[in-house]
């Protein structure tokens, strides 16, 4: 526990911030795995939507600072090339 006043602060900010950044973080891992889900049924339409709702949601953690920008887009190359794949295949 805390004992100084500027620690007990930090504690209350950073508490903020983590239920605060949960939302977004949520919100791209599962815009990722729905995108997952899109590419393993070769829906090539139905993949490219999902792929772009993830991309647009890892962009947005990244901007907010809840994912680093190499980490987005890290994750956000794994989904292209896998729909890449899928829709060579098709």
């Amino acid at each position: 526990m805390a004992n100084l006043k500027s620690q007990i602060k930090r504690n209350r900010q950073n508490e903020k911030r983590r239920l605060r950044n949960r939302v977004h973080r949520g919100d791209a891992r599962v815009a990722v795995r729905k995108a997952n889900v899109a590419i393993a049924t070769e829906n090539v339409e139905e993949a490219r939507a999902a792929t772009m709702q993830a991309v647009s949601k890892l962009d947005k953690a990244a901007q907010k600072g809840i994912f680093h920008k190499k980490n987005a887009a890290r994750r956000k190359g794994r989904l292209m090339k896998r729909l890449a794949k899928l829709e060579k295949e098709a």
